[in-house]
């Protein structure tokens, strides 16, 4: 590894103004300076922790063309990397091309950086700075009391080690063509699922029928309580555990026999996960029990992703899901005959997600093995 060498994250910067800067201070574009359309602002919820999300397009919000133009120094653009200075500062994102915008301007919470090309590759330093060393380094470094926090001062100063260029973009190719199998597992699946959904609509609410009978969502399904589960129990391997937003953890034991759905109760309201197999809802969820003995609960899975759950939310501080309107949601009961029927022609798509979700599972099993021996030198990649 002689041919490696050491560096400082601001000698990588590209040599132009705002390469390596901060978002606008205070509440220059704060939530009164949103519109409808214009430049997206990216805030802490559209960054993760998870490499496998670059950047996170739901819930964007928009400033003005002529507001983003007054922080010329904090907008980004492809192959700019973004980092989190105050929250869950571990959080890195990359503009990659594959977004829906050809720019976007960061929040005051979050800085950026512009590398130089010939200098480094910017989707090797994403992987370098997305992987575990340097995400717990980054951790480490935390100024915040109260709320965690990373400057541009650490930033700048964060040294690095790097191979030379063309084994960085290298070791980038290999760790993005698993990215983009990974990613186009989770598209297939996306596909196969609007299918299932959309042949539920058509049968069961468009060609709904009035004799069917007025019933209640609860006459349906339970939302049964999950069970509390210390974080420190979510590592390892063994069964998925589930929060309110999808899956936080494994556990090696399972509460639950899948196949299950499970939705959340306190925190982020309306997601409905699917499970195949065991699994450990945990106490901000509810899972979700037939009262037909359905086969599958292909039928119940669709039919939940028809209501909208987050108006069930009858606390005020911490959102929560209220048990009781969610059972008390009225609805035409269609047969069972024809509930049991749609499980019969959704269950060969849901197989197929069932495949492409434990090929995902392989493929980022694999990716996060190399990643961390890629980064530091105990895999090589030959040039």
């Amino acid at each position: 590894m002689s041919e490696w060498k050491s560096v400082f994250v601001e000698d990588l910067k590209k040599d132009s103004p705002n390469a390596l800067s901060t978002g606008p201070f205070g509440s220059s574009i704060s939530s009164k300076y949103f519109v409808d359309n214009g430049v997206p602002v990216i805030r802490g919820g559209n960054l993760s922790a998870n490499i496998s999300h670059r950047l996170i397009e739901e819930g964007l919000v928009f400033v003005s063309h002529q507001k983003a133009e007054e922080f010329e120094r904090s907008i980004v653009r492809v192959g700019d990397l973004i980092f989190t200075c105050w929250g869950t500062i571990n959080q890195i994102g990359f503009i990659d091309g594959k977004g829906s915008y050809k720019e976007y301007i960061i929040s005051n919470k979050q800085m950026k950086l512009t590398t130089d090309p010939q200098k480094a590759d910017s989707l090797f330093l994403y992987y370098l700075f997305s992987s575990p060393d340097f995400q717990q380094r980054i951790l480490n470094n935390n100024i915040g009391s109260s709320v965690p926090g990373f400057n541009l001062g650490q930033l700048k100063r964060m040294e690095i080690t790097i191979p030379p260029l063309p084994e960085q973009r290298a070791i980038a190719a290999i760790l993005s063509s698993l990215d983009d199998k990974i990613d186009l597992l989770h598209r297939q699946n996306a596909t196969l699922e609007a299918m299932a959904e959309a042949v539920f609509r058509q049968w069961f609410v468009v060609e709904a029928r009035e004799e069917w009978g007025e019933g209640t969502l609860g006459d349906l399904v339970e939302f049964n309580y999950g069970k509390t589960l210390r974080d420190s129990e979510r590592s390892g391997g063994g069964y998925p555990v589930y929060g309110s937003s999808g899956i936080v953890g494994y556990h090696s034991e399972y509460y639950v026999s899948g196949p299950g759905i499970i939705t959340g109760r306190k925190g982020t309201l309306g997601v409905i996960n699917y499970s195949f197999d065991n699994f450990f809802p945990i106490d901000t969820t509810f899972y979700i029990t037939s009262k037909r003995d359905s086969q599958g609960l292909f039928f119940e899975y669709c039919l939940l992703k028809t209501q909208n759950l987050t108006e069930m939310n009858s606390d005020s501080a911490v959102p929560g899901l209220n048990r009781n309107l969610a059972h008390g949601i009225q609805l035409l009961i269609p047969p069972k005959e024809l509930a049991d029927e749609f499980n019969l022609i959704a269950e060969p798509i849901f197989l197929k997600i069932r495949y492409n979700q434990t090929q995902i599972h392989t493929l980022t099993a694999l990716r996060d093995t190399l990643l961390p021996k890629l980064m530091s030198g105990e895999v090589r990649v030959k040039m």
